[in-house]
């Protein structure tokens, strides 16, 4: 089993224009989340890697944006951070599970992407297990969303229906591919505003990346 049966909305894949992420960029900093708009996943790359200071502890969320982004070894595997996951794959799940969720929930910074922003400034994340949403909506210290700017919608309404018509199809492909299971968007956190100042910061990109 490897091919979903839902209808992927292409509309949600076209990039904004530039006065799209201009409206985007100010809503968001208004909203308290600093902003990053560059070119490319070069750029991208270049600018999350210098916003982490050495050392850090980061922990990667699961994301298609930060796979295509290439960015796990650096993180991962360079030691150049106090990466966590590369602490949990030491660990045994059957033993030290409770353990293992705690340390992916309140590391001191926590990349991932998002799968809409709107123009007004406010974040959809959607999850089937929710395992990354307590880290993105409080419990990290630190958070970088990369998002590429195909993922800008001018509201919540249309938000949520990115989600449904276009992030949920491509995430189901995805699913079936790797585990032979369908995904479904059981949770969602919507982000309004960051009250911790310095806390949450984006990487929006003019490419595509993700979904």
């Amino acid at each position: 089993m490897s091919e979903t049966t839902l209808p992927i909305n292409e509309k949600y894949a076209q990039l904004a224009s530039d006065e799209q992420i201009e409206r985007t960029a100010k809503a968001l900093e208004a909203n308290g989340i600093r902003v990053f708009v560059v070119a490319n996943r070069e750029e991208a790359k270049a600018k999350l890697l210098e916003l982490l200071p050495a050392k850090a502890e980061v922990f990667l969320s699961s994301s298609t944006t930060l796979n295509e982004l290439g960015v796990a070894e650096e993180i991962d595997g360079s030691g150049a951070y106090d990466s966590v996951r590369a602490k949990l794959a030491k660990m045994d799940n059957a033993t030290q599970g409770r353990e293992m969720i705690k340390m992916g929930a309140v590391p001191e910074y926590m990349v991932g992407s998002v799968h809409a922003v709107t123009e007004g400034g406010s974040l959809i994340i959607a999850s089937n297990t929710g395992s990354q949403l307590a880290g993105y909506a409080a419990s990290a210290a630190h958070v970088i969303y990369v998002v590429g700017t195909h993922k800008i919608v001018p509201t919540l309404e249309e938000g949520f229906k990115r989600v449904e018509e276009y992030s949920l199809p491509l995430e189901d492909i995805r699913a079936l591919k790797a585990y032979g299971m369908h995904s479904n968007v059981s949770k969602l956190l919507i982000v309004h505003r960051e009250v911790m100042p310095d806390r949450t910061m984006m990487i929006l990109v003019k490419e595509k990346l993700g979904f």
